[in-house]
Formats: C-alpha cells, sequence, structure tokens
C-alpha cells in the first residue's frame, strides 16, 4: 500500500508518512459501516445524544492536545486553533441539546378527522459520506459528522491528507466517550480516487470544497439518486455603511479577512468604504495591519501562523502579481516572509483595483483584503453582490439600517458589526451559500435532519364508521364526504 508525505506548514519539514487508501478499500469500509448502520440506528437517540455530551467534556479535557495538532498540521495560530476548537463544542452541544427532539415522531393532522390519524418521523438515510477540507478539519468534522451519527446514521469521512492527524485525533476522542468505533470511518489518499468513491457509495453527501469539486461531487451524486448538501467558494464583502467608526471597522476587517491567515470560506475579501472616506480608512487600515504579529507559537503570541502549504502559499502570491499586474496598488504587504517561516505571507491590503480584476471575483483564499470606494448604498450593494459567490457578507454601521441593507445583500449568511463569528457561533441558524457558494444548509434543524428521510405513518381508525372501499360504500358516503370537504376548507 503507498503512502504520502504529510509536510509542516511551519518548518518544512516532513511530520509523517500517510497510509493512502483505495476505491476498494473504501467500498470494503462502506459495506462495513452499511452492516453496523441498522444496530446503530436501534440506539435510542437519547443514548445517542447522552455520547455527544459526554464528547464535548472529552474534548474540553484534551483540549492543548487538539490545538497542538491542529497547528502542526494547519500552521494556524494559537488563538485561531482555539478559535476552530470553540466551534467544534458549540456544535456538539446544540445537537447534543437539540437531537431527541429533532428525531421524534410527532402527529400531524390526518385526511379525515376521526377516521384517520397521521404521524411522520424522521429516519436515517444510512451510510453519510462526509468530505472535509484542510483549513477547519476539526470544526467542520463536528458540524457534519455528530449531527449524522445523532441521526442514527453510520459514517465514513475523506479527511483532507494534510490534516487526516487531526481528524483522526478527534475520532479518538468520541470513541473514549463511548461512540462505538464502527460508527465512523475515516480514509484518505489520492484526492479524486477516494473522494469518489465515498460520492459513489454514500446514501448522502456532505462536501465541503471548491466551487468546481463540488459540481463533480452533485453531478455524481444526481446520476445514483442521492442527497447532498455542498458548502462552496466565497468571496465574501464588507460593506462600511456612512458614519460608521473607522477605528472599529478597521479592526473588523483585520479580523474578519485575516482569521486563520484568511483560509476560510466566509472570511472577507473585499471591503466597500464610502469614497469621501477612503483614503482615511486606508490610513488607519495600512496602520493596524502593519501592527500585527506572524509567528509560530503554541501560545497566544501570534496574531496570524503559516499558510497550510508551500502551494497554497504560491496561490496567494499569483492572485497579488496578477493583481498588480491588472493595474491595482499594494498599500500594505504583498511579499513572502521566508525569515519567518517557508509559508509565511505578508496580510496585505489592495486598493485602486479595476472593476474586472481577477481579484475582486476569484477567491484567493488567503490574508489579502481589497479595498474599494463606493458612492452610495445603492452602488456598495450592486458591488457586493456582483460575483458569482454568495456565501458570506458583512455590514459595519448603524445596527437599525445595517438591518434593512441585509435583506438586499444575496449570501446565505449576513453578519452585522462583526464579520462571520456572530452568524457561525449561531449553532441553532442554518449556514451555507446562495448562488455558486453552495446548496443546502449545515448548522441548525436542517444540519440534522438532511440526513434523514421523512416516513409518514397513516393510520385508519377502527370506528363504527369506515373508509369506503367498494362502490356501493361510496354511494352511501359519497355525499357525507363532499359536505366534509366544503366544512374543511372552511375550518
Amino acid at each position: 500500500m503507498s503512502s504520502i508525505a504529510i509536510f509542516d506548514p511551519l518548518t518544512g519539514n516532513q511530520l509523517h508518512e500517510l497510509e493512502a487508501h483505495s476505491a476498494i478499500d473504501v467500498a470494503q469500509f462502506f459495506a462495513s459501516a452499511r452492516d453496523f448502520q441498522v444496530q446503530w440506528s436501534r440506539v435510542p437517540v437519547g443514548q445517542r445524544a447522552a455520547l455527544a455530551a459526554k464528547l464535548v467534556d472529552a474534548m474540553i479535557s484534551r483540549q492543548d492536545e487538539l490545538m497542538d495538532m491542529l497547528q502542526r498540521e494547519t500552521g494556524k495560530s494559537r488563538a485561531h486553533a482555539f478559535e476552530e476548537i470553540t466551534g467544534a463544542l458549540a456544535a456538539i452541544s446544540y445537537y447534543a441539546k437539540v437531537a431527541p427532539k429533532l428525531m421524534r415522531r410527532q402527529r400531524v393532522r390526518g385526511g379525515v378527522p376521526l377516521l384517520i390519524s397521521a404521524y411522520t418521523e424522521p429516519a436515517p438515510v444510512g451510510v453519510v459520506g462526509v468530505i472535509t477540507p484542510w483549513n477547519y478539519p476539526l470544526a467542520l468534522t463536528m458540524m457534519d459528522v455528530i449531527p449524522a451519527l445523532l441521526a442514527g446514521n453510520t459514517v465514513v469521512q475523506k479527511a483532507d491528507n494534510q490534516t487526516a492527524m487531526t481528524t483522526k485525533l478527534a475520532r479518538d476522542v468520541a470513541i473514549s466517550a463511548g461512540f462505538p468505533q464502527e460508527v465512523w470511518t475515516i480514509v484518505h489518499g489520492e484526492p479524486a480516487e477516494v473522494g469518489n468513491a465515498v460520492t459513489d457509495n454514500a446514501d448522502y453527501i456532505a462536501f465541503t470544497g471548491s466551487t468546481p469539486t463540488g459540481r463533480l461531487v452533485a453531478q455524481r451524486a444526481a446520476a445514483r439518486l442521492v442527497g447532498y448538501s455542498l458548502e462552496l467558494g466565497g468571496k465574501n464583502p464588507m460593506i462600511v455603511m456612512p458614519g460608521a467608526n473607522l477605528k472599529e471597522a478597521a479592526e473588523l476587517a483585520i479580523a474578519s479577512a485575516f482569521g486563520n491567515a484568511g483560509q476560510l470560506c466566509v472570511s472577507i475579501e473585499r471591503v466597500y468604504v464610502p469614497n469621501h472616506v477612503l483614503q482615511e480608512f486606508e490610513r488607519i487600515l495600512k496602520s493596524r495591519v502593519e501592527s500585527l504579529t506572524l509567528g509560530a507559537s503554541n501560545d497566544f503570541d501570534f496574531d496570524l501562523g503559516a499558510l497550510s502549504s508551500s502551494s497554497q502559499l504560491e496561490r496567494v502570491a499569483g492572485f497579488i502579481d496578477r493583481a498588480v499586474g491588472e493595474g491595482a496598488r499594494i498599500v500594505t504587504g504583498g511579499k513572502k516572509l521566508p525569515e519567518i517561516g517557508p509559508n509565511f505571507y505578508a496580510p496585505t491590503v489592495l486598493t485602486d483595483i479595476p472593476a474586472a480584476a481577477e481579484i475582486l471575483h476569484r477567491e484567493v483564499f488567503g490574508p489579502v483584503i481589497a479595498l474599494v470606494g463606493y458612492e452610495g448604498l445603492d452602488e456598495a450593494v450592486e458591488l457586493a453582490n456582483g460575483t458569482e459567490f454568495g456565501l458570506n457578507a458583512s455590514i459595519v454601521g448603524n445596527s437599525r439600517e445595517a438591518l434593512k441593507l441585509a435583506g438586499h445583500l444575496m449570501a446565505g449568511s449576513v453578519n452585522i458589526n462583526e464579520g462571520y463569528r456572530a452568524s457561525m457561533a449561531s449553532m441553532a441558524a442554518p449556514m451555507g451559500g446562495m448562488k455558486q457558494s453552495g446548496m443546502g444548509r449545515r448548522s441548525g434543524p436542517g444540519g440534522l435532519l438532511r440526513y434523514t428521510e421523512n416516513r409518514t405513518i397513516g393510520v385508519a381508525n377502527r370506528l363504527p364508521i369506515r373508509l369506503p372501499n367498494r362502490a356501493r360504500d361510496y354511494k352511501k358516503m359519497a355525499p357525507l364526504m363532499t359536505q366534509l370537504a366544503r366544512l374543511m376548507g372552511k375550518l
């Protein structure tokens, strides 16, 4: 069996070698997961939820170990590793509380009062395929895997090779909390082979990644008539409203654009500011960006860590070089920082950007802010909506006016006086994208119910009056049933 070398983003040294699974391996893992799924689905949902509650305590007790692994594989700062841990814990806690209610059988109105009773209940789909990326291997895993398990499914997860050990550690912690090891299998290897094998064997696919790959996942799932949810790319805008506090807006832009060194699907990449304060905002933003600290530490010493890999570093550098070639001006940053480490890139602000420039329309996924002026809020909304993406957006300013403006933004999440944390932290609210940013939603009740099929149970009650079966029965009952239909319509 072949192996894959995994490298430390902070030093460039090899961390370990990872086993490469094949498509045949994946099919066998699915067969085993399917065999165990029936047994797991018969465990009462309250007991499954209790295991999730225990997992919260287990993760907190091993929090430092989890953050160390996160940093080792992703290169992110301690602060951003901690932010990821809190997101994972919030997701588990939410579903531990709501799963029993969501999976409960409910009575609904029957077709004929007294004669018919009706019930609905969610049933697990079977084996869920979860495909997670490298940027948030712990939080995204828990947001997708835990609700699938609590719904009574088993899971086969394709972890990104770069962060597979973080994902495996999360699974180990879950097993230590009482989850049977058979309910959750992790696979890794050549991305196309293993990813396609997961998609081709799953009863439902939860995918997080790029829009082009998401389209391929959707095509393969549609060919098999299985469900899927896709959280895809973003090109997320922030609108600084007239009258907003520019210093506060600059700080918020930094936090929202440079979280995890910008390697976050909901991070802000475009910032729109009124033209009459654009120069002042640029000056404030430049000063504050240049005060950020970068480095590697297992303590809260640095604001930003490294990019995840040399390929990611070259991707970001390429975007900046092309933007400058198209006429953009670098306000600050725009360079690699090899004196800190092999994959560090200076947090960057660009302005004077032509409207058609690539950097205003394609996702960079790095520590880059594109700063643009606008004349009025109508133009700001038009510019903010002017990409194929619609994942997240931000508005800075008066809350009442911002709430009105939020309804005009084509984004699955809109954060007011925040960048992305307000919506992401609200686990009871759905999260997902409009336009080319995805289909379906994670979080909220739907984040669990997407892994179920709805079952309807109809009961013909045994009463002296029965539903008609033969023509003579209809002859007697048709007038009464007509009057009943008229009455029900009025009610």
